[in-house]
């Protein structure tokens, strides 16, 4: 039976062989070019991706070896590093790091998957194989389209990470949900949201609140989305800029603008 894990593996390979074959094809001014992600250039984020990589191999390897992850001074000496290498080295680094994440990932039989807990230092208790992938799944398909954008206005998430994050969201990441959301954009009492998706159909409820978290889906509810699953995912990180938005997003009860100022992203 295939797990949601493992839909989420499979999705991180995926992505990865994509991207570094659409990187390996940019020249210097490609790689300077405006990405999707706010001030940084399309190597920014390879150098992002590319030190997360490094940081979650190591967080990876110490749970087998039944440590905890490397600290916060492990983690910037990592990103010092990175930040100090050019464009170019940015983005064939990357490749590298990112494929022996990717590799370790599928390496893990299907016990270790099931029972593996990684002990981060921001998070207050162990987190399992599907939050921990879930978390790089994220990071990596919305910057895979930050970086996409910088060349193609139409740029879409990858679908198999769609259909893996559209159930991660309610599930593995729902606290991220209520990191990024900012209720107080809205009326400040609680209000329901209904959201439909498309490709995949998902039924989904969310209550704004003093914190924005999935809930029951209502009916009715004061507020409903309908959107392909890619543009809700985009819309909950912050990546739904009117130029953006595709033609059949609707929503009723607010404006679509409202629901951008909920999910600023990061």
């Amino acid at each position: 039976m295939t797990t949601l894990t493992d839909r989420t593996i499979a999705a991180l390979r995926t992505g990865h062989d994509d991207l570094t074959a659409f990187v390996s094809g940019l020249d210097g001014d490609g790689l300077a070019r405006p990405s999707g992600s706010s001030e940084w250039t399309v190597a920014q984020v390879l150098s992002h991706l590319g030190s997360g990589a490094e940081i979650g191999l190591a967080a990876l390897r110490s749970a087998l070896a039944g440590d905890d992850a490397p600290g916060q001074e492990f983690n910037e000496a990592v990103w010092n590093r990175w930040n100090a290498k050019s464009p170019a080295e940015q983005a064939a680094d990357f490749a590298g790091a990112d494929a022996e994440l990717v590799a370790a990932y599928e390496s893990l039989d299907a016990g270790t998957r099931e029972r593996l807990e990684i002990r981060l230092g921001f998070l207050p208790n162990p987190a399992d194989v599907a939050l921990v992938a879930g978390m790089r799944l994220n990071e990596a398909a919305l910057h895979a389209w930050d970086v996409r954008i910088a060349f193609d206005p139409r740029a879409t998430v990858a679908s198999d990470a769609v259909e893996a994050l559209t159930d991660l969201y309610p599930g593995p990441l729902d606290f991220l949900v209520g990191f990024i959301g900012q209720p107080d954009a809205l009326d400040p009492r609680q209000t329901t949201l209904r959201v439909e998706t498309r490709e995949p159909e998902r039924t989904l409820g969310l209550t704004l609140g003093e914190t924005v978290g999935f809930s029951r889906v209502t009916e009715p509810a004061d507020i409903v989305l309908s959107a392909p699953a890619e543009a809700w995912l985009r819309l909950l990180t912050g990546r739904l800029d009117p130029r953006y938005t595709p033609g059949s997003v609707t929503v009723t009860g607010v404006t679509l603008d409202d629901l951008r100022r909920v999910f600023p992203g990061l």
